[in-house]
């Protein structure tokens, strides 16, 4: 909120920031407990808090940003016991994202936020999903490359082959597990 020249804002003043209007009013008995209980609790989370953005999680999941697949992919994920054990990396193509050459300014981004999960979280294994009636494989690709199950099935086996070879050069001991979703979230692995 815009003051005017020299005027400064009091609580209850029409002129007052309506987001720091309450700051200014005298803390009475109940308000100063309340901050007193948020101070606790903020003390007793802050160890916490502070210990959350690292720790030994199970895998990255690295999927696709088509808006059909996120409950999928959490159901995925709750099916196989990660949930609240995994980060996750979310964008177009999952791995055709990291290894088409379409997207070839996308794949440093993706290998230095797996290179740190690595380091925070000390994952063991990235998952992989792509999906299929995938949007970004047929920018990458072109539009016969989904035309049939069958090419769409050879196209992300061959981009999920070169992602698990791109990521044994970028992360040696890291395991990898990829496959391909349907539009009812059953799974086709690839090895």
């Amino acid at each position: 909120m815009m003051h005017e020249a020299g005027h400064t804002p009091h609580a209850g003043d029409a002129m007052a920031c309506p987001c720091c209007a309450g700051f200014a009013a005298p803390l009475g008995r109940r308000g100063l407990l309340r901050g007193v209980a948020a101070g606790a609790a903020s003390l007793t989370l802050a160890p916490r808090l502070g210990f959350a953005a690292e720790g030994n999680y199970e895998a990255m999941i690295l999927a696709c940003i088509d808006p059909r697949f996120q409950e999928p992919v959490h159901a995925y994920a709750q099916k196989n016991g990660l949930i609240g054990k995994y980060s996750q990396f979310v964008f177009a193509g999952a791995a055709i994202g990291v290894v088409a050459p379409k997207f070839a300014d996308w794949h440093k981004t993706f290998w230095d936020n797996l290179a740190t999960s690595v380091e925070l979280h000390h994952i063991k294994k990235v998952i992989v999903i792509d999906h299929r009636d995938c949007g970004a494989a047929k920018i990458a690709y072109g539009e016969a490359s989904i035309a049939t199950p069958d090419k769409e099935n050879e196209t992300h086996r061959v981009a999920l082959a070169e992602f698990r070879k791109q990521a044994g050069q970028h992360q040696p001991k890291l395991a990898v597990e990829t496959g391909l979703m349907a539009l009812d979230g059953s799974m086709m692995m690839f090895s």
